[in-house]
């Protein structure tokens, strides 16, 4: 293991309990995005007492940390605008972590499982889990970023920036902080970073060059009908029949309209139409989400799904045009195969035989518009956090997709260790591959 990546982690043991106590704590309190008062207090107040130089509120309850060690004054003596000093020794990179949860019921049992609830953005009463693990995150973050602050001087150089981002999960935190100027308020990073806890086998990391998640766009679309009352339906036009045809006709678009050897997946979730069992509605809605990796199949599924649901509207005499509305748009996630092929040294070096190369994942992210937005490379990994033996019996019965709850199950929830070790470390050994020894 790298000499730098070995006395950094020196220290995990000594804060391993207080990592697992933050850790206990953000999942019995979660917050859904652009709510994370509590989360990003938190964060921010463990960052400050570490001599970070502490932004909060960029984007809303975004929080931004900032450490530099072996920097310099120019010759000139000044600073550069941004707070990183001219001529600063070593580069700069940063790491984000999500902090945002789901409006989802908790069923994990778990003696410091959420039984919060709280009103969303529509007003509406829900109840609330880190169904997704990003207080796996945030504890990773902040326990890694301790580590970096007690390092012994000399154990690294340049520039670190963590980065708790809001409202991952419905894509809008990235955004709303690179528009409430995040570029010009933090340093320039040469390089970012960023991790995902996965169900994969705690300990395990694994990283994949070029397209690892999917994009992601997620519409609504309103059917246009002409109600009436249930006893009389030939003198109406049904929009829950036109509804239900377009679902089972969306089902083809992926089998019958994309190649077997393209990854693509188009789901219905949601249809909301009438008020009552003896009354025909006026319209309906459908909302679907669409993913795809690449660019022209993204074109095409969704050019199929508009021209499948014009036709059926059509097809059932339907008195006006469907509306459609983009609800949410993620971007792929397309790892930096040079900065991935550092990484993926890294995790050897550290990990051994548990560094892995990672499949495709078709769950969605909004992390690389922060790396857009400053025009760097950068690459993102994922980490296990099911339980080895239970995820061993579960493959060896062929079972992985029932027995092993998923992101976003009411039943998810990582194995703290050594989920949270490995998080900690795979942020080090990343970071170090630039600001370490051979940095």
């Amino acid at each position: 293991m790298d000499n730098s990546v070995t006395t950094v982690l020196r220290g995990l043991e000594s804060i391993r309990s207080d990592v697992e106590e933050f850790y206990k704590d953000l999942h019995a309190h979660p917050e859904l995005g652009l709510q994370e008062h509590r989360t990003a207090g938190k964060a921010a107040a463990a960052l400050r007492d570490l001599g970070y130089e502490v932004t909060e509120g960029i984007g809303g309850t975004g929080v931004v940390g900032v450490l530099t060690r072996n920097g310099r004054k120019g010759q000139d003596g000044t600073e550069n605008r941004d707070g990183r000093e001219e001529g600063r020794a070593g580069p700069t990179v940063l790491l984000r972590a999500d902090m945002d949860a789901l409006p989802v019921r908790e069923r994990t049992g778990l003696p410091y499982a959420s039984t919060a609830t709280t009103t969303d953005r529509e007003g509406h009463e829900q109840p609330v889990m880190h169904a997704c693990g990003h207080d796996i995150h945030v504890a990773c973050m902040t326990g890694f970023a301790r580590l970096m602050a007690q390092a012994p001087e000399g154990a690294w150089h340049g520039t670190l920036v963590v980065l708790l981002q809001p409202s991952e999960e419905d894509g809008a935190g990235a955004r709303a902080m690179i528009d409430d100027g995040l570029t010009d308020r933090v340093p320039r990073p040469d390089v970012v970073l960023a991790q995902h806890v996965l169900p994969y086998p705690a300990g395990q990391v694994g990283a994949r060059a070029g397209a690892f998640l999917s994009a992601a766009d997620s519409l609504r679309i309103t059917l246009h009908g002409r109600g009436g009352h249930g006893s009389a339906p030939q003198s109406t036009v049904d929009p829950v029949v036109l509804a239900a045809m377009c679902v089972v006709r969306l089902q083809t678009v992926v089998s019958r309209e994309v190649g077997a050897t393209s990854p693509a997946v188009v789901t219905v979730g949601r249809i909301r139409a009438g008020s009552g069992p003896n009354v025909i509605p006026d319209q309906a809605e459908l909302e679907l989400n669409v993913r795809t990796y690449d660019p022209a199949v993204r074109r095409r599924v969704l050019d199929a799904v508009e021209r499948i649901v014009r036709a059926e509207c059509q097809a059932s005499d339907a008195p006006q045009e469907p509306e459609f509305e983009q609800l949410t748009r993620f971007p792929p996630t397309v790892n930096d195969d040079e900065v991935t092929a550092t990484v993926a040294r890294a995790f050897t070096d550290c990990f051994g035989d548990d560094a892995r190369t990672f499949g495709l994942q078709t769950a969605s992210e909004d992390l690389s518009e922060i790396p857009a937005a400053f025009g760097v490379p950068f690459t993102y990994w994922g980490f296990g956090g099911t339980d080895p033996d239970r995820y061993a019996t579960a493959e060896q019965n062929g079972t992985l997709d029932r027995d092993i709850p998923t992101n976003h199950s009411p039943t998810f929830a990582p194995l703290p260790q050594p989920t949270l070790d490995t998080g900690i470390k795979a942020l080090t050994a990343a970071t170090l591959a630039w600001l370490g020894d051979g940095g």
